[in-house]
C-alpha cells in the first residue's frame, strides 16, 4: 500500500483514476489531476511548500518531486512525463513536457510546453526552457527545435501511461 500522509493536518488529494504504485510515497500538500501516475518508489513530498500536478501526468520509477520552504513550490501541468530518477525541484513545468531520465530541474525554473530536457541533464535555478526545444547537459543548454514527430510522442506518452496503469488497477 502507499505511503500517504498528511503534513500538519494537509493530506495529498488526487483526482479520479490515479494509479499510486504500492511503495510511492506522497506527502502533505500534493493535488494531482485526473488519470495520474504515480510509479514504483516515487517521492512526492508536499511537506515544506505544495507540490500541484495536472490531469494525465505520469511521475515514473524513483523519480523525486519536492519544493523549497518559504521559497518555490511545484507546479506540474497536464499530459507531462517525468523520466525514471528525475529530480523535479521547486519548478514549474508547463504541459506536454518530457523530464528525461535522471534529469535534474531545479528552482524556479520554467519549462515551456512543449519541451523536452533530455536524459541526465540538469536545468540550474531560474532558467526558462523555451517552448518547442530540445536542452541537454550540465548545464542544460538549448540544443535544437523539436520536430513534429518529438511533439507528436509528447502527446502520445501519457496516454501510454495511462495505459499501462490500466493494467495494475483492473480486476
Amino acid at each position: 500500500m502507499p505511503v500517504i500522509l498528511p503534513v500538519k493536518n494537509v493530506y495529498p488529494s488526487m483526482g479520479e483514476k490515479c494509479f499510486i504504485a504500492e511503495n510511492a510515497t506522497l506527502v502533505g500538500d500534493v493535488v494531482m489531476g485526473d488519470n495520474c501516475s504515480v510509479w514504483f518508489n516515487a517521492v512526492i513530498r508536499g511537506d515544506v511548500n505544495y507540490v500541484k500536478i495536472g490531469n494525465n501526468t505520469n511521475i515514473q520509477d524513483g523519480a523525486v518531486i519536492h519544493c523549497t520552504y518559504l521559497k518555490a513550490g511545484t507546479d506540474i501541468g497536464n499530459s507531462v512525463s517525468i523520466g525514471h530518477n528525475a529530480l523535479v525541484h521547486g519548478c514549474r513545468l508547463e504541459d506536454h513536457v518530457l523530464i528525461g531520465m535522471g534529469a535534474i530541474v531545479m528552482d524556479n525554473a520554467v519549462v515551456e510546453e512543449f519541451c523536452i530536457i533530455g536524459a541526465g541533464a540538469i536545468v540550474l535555478e531560474n532558467t526558462i526552457c523555451e517552448s518547442g526545444f530540445l536542452y541537454a547537459g550540465i548545464p542544460a543548454r538549448k540544443i535544437k527545435p523539436l520536430t513534429d514527430e518529438q511533439k507528436q510522442m509528447l502527446k502520445k506518452l501519457p496516454e501510454n501511461y495511462i495505459m499501462y496503469s490500466g493494467w495494475f488497477t483492473q480486476g
